[in-house]
């Protein structure tokens, strides 16, 4: 493929608006400088601002000493890479979802990619709904397995198809996240684990990596909340986002952690991650049962965003602290992505492919540490722009 070829793709794309580039920026708490100018940092998924919370970090340190700063683990987990942290995190993981065991992955897209294609094959039927995150999409078609979408959090739909093949395959796969990323909206997983109390051979797979942190007891997620975490054979998540660190994990029965260990290339393959990143994991952890007043306050003010922008006639599909506003048009997301910049607000168009042909919006991803005022500012802005 010349770059001849390359090229002439790339300004395909930057004609249509689509042209991503990469912007240096500064982080200061729930605020990012890029450009010369400080702004409003709505792209974060730091949702709990743990991440940038120096408190949390110098007390982390304190509490270290000088043998504690091993930057590389230098080897996979199956080799020496395994040092007794990686125990301590996964067992207080096991222990707070309630599971036999449980595994961590140097990364959420190295858990979607490695999970199913370690544990599906062509006996295998994966359901997935439509609007799964594109690692699961990639782990899917890694499987070999025979795969089937449902409409996005359309019950009736998952519901037929599981009623005509469940007879057909070994086993029968459901795979949904809990909070969707770009529209910010639930799913229905009380009716999900339904299905896989009706079909013997339906197990579930879902994704917290937008929820664990943010809801149910102690931050463990959307399917704690709804007192179904038991029923999910394959519960998962990420330490990225809300935990403000870094990996993904599932909590799971013994059998599958062992299976996976076996069989999951990802993790096989890929060198650990360093040890301070594991101690860093497990101190926030140990601290996740404290965070309700953030929990509250984030839920606070993303019911006065989501208000703000449903009265302004968009459509609201979210119930969550990721606030989409729906434009359609790309160029003018675009537009209007540039003139909340130029106001002091850090927000970046979402457009094909990451979202499908004529969706384009602006994503708001609220963050704990912002306050209600700077929240009243950004709808005062959009008020503007609207």
């Amino acid at each position: 493929m010349s770059d001849k070829y390359l090229q002439e793709e790339l300004d395909r794309l930057e004609a249509s608006g689509n042209y991503r580039r990469l912007v240096p920026a500064e982080h200061f708490g729930c605020e990012v400088e890029t450009g010369g100018r400080r702004m409003l940092n709505l792209s974060s998924n730091d949702y709990l601002g743990l991440a940038s919370d120096l408190e949390l970090r110098r007390e982390f340190l304190d509490s270290l000493h000088p043998e504690d700063f091993r930057m590389g683990s230098s080897s996979s987990r199956s080799l020496s890479g395994e040092f007794p942290v990686c125990g301590l995190v996964e067992r207080k993981l096991a222990q707070m979802f309630g599971k036999e065991a449980a595994l961590v992955f140097n990364s959420g897209y190295h858990m979607n990619l490695g999970i199913l294609p370690a544990i599906a094959g062509k006996d295998t039927l994966i359901v997935a709904d439509k609007l799964v995150h594109a690692s699961i999409i990639d782990g899917i078609r890694l499987s070999g397995a025979s795969f089937s979408r449902f409409r996005h959090n359309n019950m009736e739909h998952l519901g037929n198809i599981l009623e005509r093949e469940h007879a057909g395959y070994r086993q029968i796969i459901i795979v949904v996240e809990s909070v969707y990323s770009m529209d910010g909206d639930m799913a229905d997983l009380k009716s999900i684990c339904g299905f896989k109390r009706r079909y013997g051979n339906v197990s579930v797979y879902v994704d917290e990596a937008h929820a664990f942190g943010v809801y149910g007891p102690s931050g463990t997620g959307l399917a704690a909340a709804l007192g179904c975490a038991a029923d999910i054979d394959y519960l998962c998540g990420t330490f990225g986002k809300a935990l403000g660190s870094v990996g993904g994990f599932v909590a799971c029965s013994g059998v599958v952690r062992e299976f996976l260990i076996n069989r999951m290339r990802p993790f096989i393959y890929s060198t650990a991650l360093p040890p301070l990143n594991w101690m860093w994991t497990g101190f926030l952890l140990e601290k996740l049962p404290d965070m309700d007043s953030r929990r509250e306050h984030l839920a606070c003010i993303s019911a006065m965003l989501r208000k703000a922008v449903s009265d302004a006639g968009y459509p609201m599909p979210s119930d969550s602290h990721i606030v989409p506003v729906l434009i359609g048009d790309t160029v003018e997301t675009v537009r209007k992505a540039a003139a909340l910049r130029a106001k002091g607000f850090f927000a970046l168009p979402v457009r094909p492919p990451t979202v499908p042909e004529g969706s384009s919006r602006l994503r708001f991803s609220l963050t704990a540490d912002m306050t209600e005022d700077a929240v009243s500012s950004l709808i005062k802005a959009l008020e503007d722009e609207m």
